[in-house]
């Protein structure tokens, strides 16, 4: 039998400030900051069931992203976006006289009415990366929501962590069961201003001099990692570039081919990615292509099966041209068009469109590469292997850089300076 976990003096004082809000305080939000390591999803999940709510029907768990959904669903625990959970999408489509929808017009969330009459407590993870206009839609159904994050991490491009500035209480202690983690002391050594020594830590863990990764090494590194993370966009391209061929894709190899690792790098809502609708398209989605060709006018078509889904969305139109020529070729929101026989075009292509049937209009896609990402992409993620090109020097938060790199690893870890 395992050993229940007993919480730290500090879990238990968190836990009692929570309880003490949720039963007696009309303040609708409580923050909870913690550090890596510190226990705080194994003290919300504790908390959570300690107050008599089941996780999915009367506490609901929800991330700002599908990737930051998934790592509460790995361990255990049923979540979803908070789009899904408090927006409906509504569509205005045009169909023909088979009922084949041929264009979509626009696509808006709107607010529900009212959440189920049973959920008495959202749990937001994540909290730094939900946008205000969203947490005021949240926090108007009037149930109370318990916000938590990593005060430690980067903020979002071109936003902040306005509420894990003002936390009831922050998790500093390292658990017991995390105490001789090398990634979580690497993350304490890092969050403290300081750098781990060089050097190797057990089997988990390894900083090293860049000079010291040779072509053999570095080869490895690049074939092994579940996730390679950078600073900047010219050391992605650059990696991105090597671990293709590293994998035997011939250099003139210009768009991806079948079992490549792309990320979309667009928000696209009107693409949902599982039955129920929980996660869509969006920015920093990253998977596996398949069935990748070329069409007309800059574009191509390619399968996509998110890294956190079994399910494929099929047939999506992509703009090819950051593949073919290192720029996208069509704006955002432009739209492709799927014509009898399957070729498809631009909407702009007047010469076609006037002369074939248009079966289908979409919005264009954008994916890139993806076996190197930059570390605002990895945000919110997490990964069982990942390589670090530390490059915090380039950035005026760089330990928070840092710091949200090395946190993105799970079990192996090694950072290259």
């Amino acid at each position: 039998m395992i050993p229940a976990v007993k919480l730290t003096a500090q879990q238990e004082e968190a836990a009692e400030l929570i309880t003490e809000w949720f039963h007696n305080m009309s303040v609708q939000i409580f923050v909870l900051c913690g550090y890596a390591g510190t226990g705080k999803t194994f003290l919300v999940d504790h908390v959570v069931r300690s107050l008599g709510l089941i996780p999915g029907e009367s506490a609901a768990f929800v991330a700002p992203t599908g990737k930051a959904a998934s790592v509460l669903i790995r361990g255990g625990t049923p979540a979803s976006t908070v789009h899904s959970l408090i927006y409906t999408r509504e569509e205005d489509i045009e169909v023909n006289e088979d009922g084949e929808v041929i264009s979509e017009r626009f696509l808006r969330f709107v607010k529900k009415e009212r959440l189920p009459s049973e959920l008495r407590l959202i749990v937001l993870d994540e909290t730094s990366m939900v946008s205000d206009e969203v947490l005021r839609d949240l926090l108007s159904f009037g149930i109370k929501c318990l916000c938590c994050g990593d005060p430690a991490q980067l903020p979002p491009v071109g936003g902040s962590n306005t509420l894990l500035t003002m936390p009831w209480i922050t998790l500093t202690e390292i658990v017991r069961q995390e105490a001789d983690n090398p990634i979580v002391r690497i993350a304490e050594t890092v969050r403290g201003g300081g750098f781990p020594s060089y050097g190797r830590y057990g089997d988990s863990a390894a900083v090293l001099r860049r000079r010291e990764v040779n072509d053999e090494l570095l080869a490895r590194l690049l074939l092994n990692a579940d996730q390679v993370i950078v600073g900047t966009n010219r050391t992605r391209s650059r990696l991105n570039a090597l671990s293709r061929t590293l994998r035997g894709i011939p250099a003139g190899a210009l768009l991806p081919m079948d079992g490549e690792k792309l990320i979309c790098t667009l928000n696209d809502w009107s693409k949902p990615l599982d039955e129920k609708g929980d996660f869509h398209l969006v920015n920093g989605i990253i998977g596996t292509c398949y069935n990748v060709r070329e069409q007309e006018d800059g574009l191509g078509q390619l399968d996509f099966r998110p890294d956190f889904l079994d399910r494929i969305a099929y047939d999506l139109p992509f703009d090819a041209g950051v593949f073919t020529r290192g720029q996208y070729f069509h704006g955002y929101g432009e739209k492709a068009c799927l014509l009898e026989g399957g070729k498809l075009v631009h909407e702009d292509n007047y010469e076609l469109l006037r002369r074939l049937r248009v079966r289908r209009e979409d919005t264009i896609c954008r994916f890139e590469f993806a076996y190197a990402v930059t570390c605002h992409k990895a945000q919110g993620s997490e990964y069982d292997n990942v390589v670090v090109f530390d490059e915090s020097r380039l950035f005026e938060d760089g330990a928070s850089w840092l710091y949200t790199a090395v946190t993105r690893a799970r079990k192996k870890l090694v950072v290259i300076r």
